[in-house]
This record gives C-alpha cells, structure tokens and sequence, in this order.
C-alpha cells in the first residue's frame, strides 16, 4: 500500500503523487498523473486521430479534445469522435469533446497551386464568387481579382480601411467600390506583400462587418454535434451577447439546453450554467477574437457558460502587443463571474516543428497559469505537429511546476464577485469549503455533485487542492473535464453519505491519493444524491466510522 506524504511531489498539471517504500520520491515527469489541477485541451488532426495516439495523448494528461469544424467533413469527424469515447472507456477517463464552428470566416476562393504573388504598391479587387475573373481584371484596369464567398463585406468596407490576409502576413488598403455587370468589386492597394494560397482567412480590424454570428454549415455542425452527443460547443468570432444567445436558442431547439432562458436578475438563481436542474445540456464556449466583443466583455462573459481567449484572430484584428494585456482582462473577467476560461493559440508553436519548445513558450505557458486559466489548448501542434505526445508532455512539466508555485502561496479566500452577489447556497458553501480547506491544511475535497454544479462552484473559488468531484452521469462527468482543480470520478449513487464516505476512503487508500486518519473536506447534499442540492459541510478523517 502507498500512502502520499506531506511534502510529496505534484506531478502532471498539479497532482499528488504516491510515495512508495522502494521508490520514496516518485519521479513526477515521466510518471502517468491522476488529480489534475490545470487541464489540458487538445486539438485533433491528421498527426493525433489514431486511436494509438488518442490513448497516447490521455495517459499524459489531455483532457478535452476539439474537434475543429473548418477542417475536414462528418464522416471524419465522426470517426474521431468515437475513437475518444471508446480510448475513455478504456482508460477509464472522463474526457471531452469541443466542437469548435467555423463561424462566418471571411476567406479567399480558390487560387493556383503556386499562390498568387501580391506586390507591394500594386492593385487588387475584391470580387464575388459569380463573377468571371478574366473579364473582371479587364473592367478593373489590370488589378488582381480575388474572389470571395461571402461579399458582404464589400459594401461596408470604406476607403483607408485595413485588409489582412493569412493571419495578418500581407495587409491591404481599401481604395473604392467600383460598380461592375453583375456585382461590385472592393478596389484595394497592397501594402505588404507576399504570396496568396487558396481558402486562407481575411480580417477587417477597421471594418464593423455585419456578419451573422452562424452560417448555414454552422447549423449543419450543430446538428451533427448534437446528435451524437458533443460534450461542448464553440462559437467563433462573437461579438455581442446577442450572438450567444441566438446560439442557445439553436441548441434549446434540439433540446440540449433548459427550456426557458434562466432569469438573470433572480438573485435566487446560481449562476453556474453547469449542472442544476437539467441533464440534457451543453455548455457554450464564446471565443474572444474580435475587438467587439472586448467592447462588450461583461455581457458575453456573462452569457456564455466558458469562455476562450483565442489569440490568433485577437492578434491580427487588433495590435499584437496588446495581446498579454488582454489575456489578463479576460481572465479576470471570468473570475469575477465565476466561468472556466480556455487560453489558446501558439503556445507551443515551435513544437511543431521541434521536439523542444522556446524559453519563451514555456514562459507564455506557465504566465497564463498564473494568470488563473482553467485550461491551456494546444492547436496545430497536436493537430499537425510531429511532437504531439512531446508537447503534452511539455505542457503537463510546465503546469506541474507552476501549480506547485501556486500551492505554496497563502492561499486567498476570495471568491468571484457575481458568487457572492447571488446570494445562493451552494456558492456560499465553496466559499465555506476553501476557508476549511485553508485552515485545516487539507489536501483533498471529494464531493457528490451529480450533474456537475457543485463541482463547478467549487472550481470557481480556485482552491489549490483537488476536487475529487463523483457522479453516476458520465455526460456530468465529461462536463467536468475543463474546470479546473476537478478531477471526475464515477461512481454509483450511494445510499447515503456514509456509504459514500466508505466507498471514497476505501479508493483514496487503494490509489495512495490519502492514508488512515489524514483530514478530507467532504461536500454533498441532503437528501443525497438528489441534483441541485448541495447544502452539507463535513470535516472526515480517513478511516473514520
């Protein structure tokens, strides 16, 4: 039997690793990790859908992945799917899938296979997908035709207005529209130049566009996601509440949200969108990526139920320096309204190439950490990366040591702004289990939370112990996978909190996650097990009748 000691080292992103009496300090980097703090998203594609590698990437310690929407068609998605649901079952673990919509992304048509070369001081237009390109450069003079899907744009597009191609490595300038048989044209100037692919993606840092916040294939991807059962849903380039909201109507149609709208100014009400009263949910995830939606952060955040700082259309609508600045507003935003946040892009983007990261990676890692990020997404160095197994790895050193900076800090007993202001119990009560956690030096919380709400509570006051959260709802369970410091534990309803303290120091043993007599915060509810009820506070010592 192994039992952790006082000072045993925190492995993975955070976790408590077993002493044992042949190998008294467990090495913490190479070792599989269990009581995750800081979780892990993933980003599925043709370098990490094989089931080997999916297994792979969960024993090191992802715990969602995304399915990106932009790429690839259902039969394929499909097939990811459910090769993550069935290397969960194997691995016994609880872990997510994120659909991530396209949303309305802007992109050039079809171009040659070498590109077409854009050149500084030189002209090109803008033009719909009907129009012929020949006859157009014609009427344009000579300049370069460039057709586009959706040519909304040209019409709200003014003179002087920035024009960014390929994540921002060429800009234009708008000149005019110019009115042309069958369609306009938006007339531009290239100001750096370079070399065009097809489908790549135009930004308009200086154009208020008035896009829909969902496409038609947006539609048709929620409808696959809900159908087979998508634990979470991303929506793209949100820029207003509104934009959120016409997404939960979507999904309240196919009934996988409540079916009315919680009334927001009922101080009664939790304001966790996880768990409560309804077992057919899913979540939504807002992602920050146009300067709109900084202009009206308050709202979204308060409509979505998690948000994601998605770096890469935030540093090219807007300028890059101002990037780490707004990490931090978001992230703090999210505390203030007790919802999970993402950070993503690039932050191991040298790994794709490389089996090793920069110091400044590993830097921008562990800084979004202690920023308070719940989880950190790897993108294309999963999706497409040589390393995927490597990064993960890399990930998971770098969240090791930092929440374990963290666990060494007087840990503070402040709780999110809008928790309070609710005035609802199970908020009051997380409030109440991090003060007993802090004083009692506990290192556990292990907590009954059915369809997830509690867990959530307890996530947001971000104590830095784990959450031992156990459920007899997988789909709860896999809710669970993005909030931080929750690890999610199946298990049959029990009889009562007795019977679920016997079955829980019985695993803690087993697993050498506690031994005999040490102290564990136990949260559930009276009566037990019934969902949205989490009213009881217990001090249990392991062992104890």
């Amino acid at each position: 039997m192994t039992h952790p000691e006082p000072d045993a080292p925190v492995d993975g992103t955070g976790c408590f690793q077993a002493r044992t009496l042949s190998n008294p300090y467990v090495k913490p980097v190479n070792t599989p990790h269990e009581l995750t703090l800081t979780k892990i998203v993933a980003t599925l594609g043709p370098a990490s859908h094989s089931p080997e590698m999916i297994s792979s990437l969960i024993r090191e310690g992802v715990r969602v992945f995304r399915i990106n929407f932009s790429h690839g068609g259902f039969p394929e998605h499909l097939e990811s799917f459910r090769r993550v649901r069935e290397a969960g079952l194997q691995l016994d673990e609880h872990i997510g899938v994120l659909g991530d919509l396209c949303g309305p992304k802007i992109r050039v048509g079809h171009q040659a296979d070498e590109g077409t070369a854009l050149t500084e001081g030189t002209q090109v237009a803008f033009i719909p997908e009907s129009l012929d390109a020949v006859a157009a450069k014609v009427a344009l003079g000579g300049a370069i035709p460039l057709k586009v899907g959706f040519d909304g744009f040209i019409g709200e597009t003014r003179a002087g207005h920035r024009i960014l191609l390929d994540d921002g490595t060429m800009e234009l300038r708008a000149v005019e529209q110019r009115a042309m048989e069958g369609g306009e044209a938006l007339v531009c100037e290239v100001v750096v130049g370079g070399v065009l692919k097809s489908n790549k993606g135009i930004n308009f840092p200086d154009t208020d566009l008035t896009v829909p916040a969902m496409t038609e294939y947006d539609c048709r991807c929620l409808d696959f996601a809900v159908e087979h059962g998508f634990d979470f849903i991303a929506l793209s380039f949100v820029r207003t509440a509104a934009d959120v909201r016409q997404l939960k109507d979507y999904l309240r149609k196919l009934g996988v949200r409540p079916a009315r709208p919680r009334e927001k100014e009922d101080r009664r009400e939790p304001v966790s969108a996880f768990g409560s009263e309804w077992r057919a949910f899913m979540p939504v995830i807002a992602k920050i990526e146009k300067p709109q939606a900084l202009d009206n952060l308050e709202a979204i955040v308060s409509e979505a139920d998690t948000i994601m700082v998605a770096r890469g259309d935030l540093g090219v609508e807007m300028d890059v320096a101002q990037v780490p600045v707004l990490q931090k507003r978001i992230i703090a935003t999210c505390h203030d309204f007790g919802k999970p946040v993402i950070v993503a892009t690039q932050m191991l983007q040298s790994m794709i190439d490389s089996p090793v990261p920069t110091r400044a990676e590993v830097s921008d890692v562990a800084n979004a950490i202690f920023d308070g990020a719940d989880a950190v997404m790897l993108s294309g160095e999963t999706a497409v990366g040589r390393f995927p197994v490597k990064t993960v790895q890399m990930v998971r050193r770098i969240a090791r040591r930092t929440n374990a900076h963290l666990r060494s800090l007087p840990m503070s007993t402040t709780t999110p702004v809008n928790a309070r202001e609710s005035r609802f119990r199970t908020a009051a009560l997380a409030h109440g289990v991090k003060v007993v956690v802090r004083d009692l030096s506990a290192r556990l919380v292990v907590m009954w939370s059915e369809l997830g709400g509690g867990a959530s509570y307890l996530s947001q006051v971000r104590m830095t112990v784990p959450v031992l959260a156990f459920s007899s709802s997988r789909e709860a369970l896999r809710r669970m996978s993005v909030m931080f410091g929750v690890t999610p534990l199946y298990m049959e309803c029990p009889t009562d909190s007795n019977e679920f303290l016997r079955q829980v120091d019985r695993l803690l043993v087993e697993r050498g996650w506690a031994c005999e007599d040490e102290p564990v915060v136990m949260v559930a509810g009276q009566p037990f097990g019934r969902p949205g009820v989490t009213n009881t506070l217990r001090i249990h010592h392991i062992g104890e009748s």
